[in-house]
């Protein structure tokens, strides 16, 4: 398994009017962890998609445990346990600062060839990071 975490501050914007960040936000947030958990291991998106691949979401779920509010900092916890095939499983889970889980949840993306607009196999790059991580 290869886990990274990121840091994230909640912002006024990102709560509803009970004070709670709202639900959807956490999409966001876990976006954040896959960015930054690929970042970690020297791929960038942009690098993907310069390379002729897209990235699609095709499932999201998520657990809510607890609530998060305004300038709570919460840690976002992103793994990936699996090798990648012509889909990638993103594991999470966000803590507040205290160690709670606030949630956990799975994210599935599909690489998709920029060109044909159809299912591919995982870059050979994330392949061979990956390889060395897991």
């Amino acid at each position: 398994m290869y886990s990274h975490k990121v840091n994230i501050r909640v912002r006024y914007g990102e709560t509803d009017k009970m004070g709670f960040v709202y639900y959807g936000i956490y999409a966001q947030y876990y976006e954040v962890g896959r960015v930054e958990l690929l970042r970690s291991l020297g791929i960038s998106y942009k690098s993907l998609e310069d390379s002729g691949y897209e990235l699609p979401v095709v499932s999201f779920k998520i657990n809510y445990k607890k609530p998060a509010f305004y300038d709570d900092e919460i840690i976002v916890k992103t793994s990936i346990s699996t090798m990648p095939s012509s889909k990638i499983i993103f594991d999470y889970e966000c803590f507040n600062t205290n160690g709670s889980l606030l949630n956990n949840g799975e994210v599935v993306l599909v690489f998709i060839n920029m060109d044909t607009k159809k299912p591919c196999k995982a870059p050979q790059i994330v392949l061979e990071k990956l390889s060395v991580s897991l």
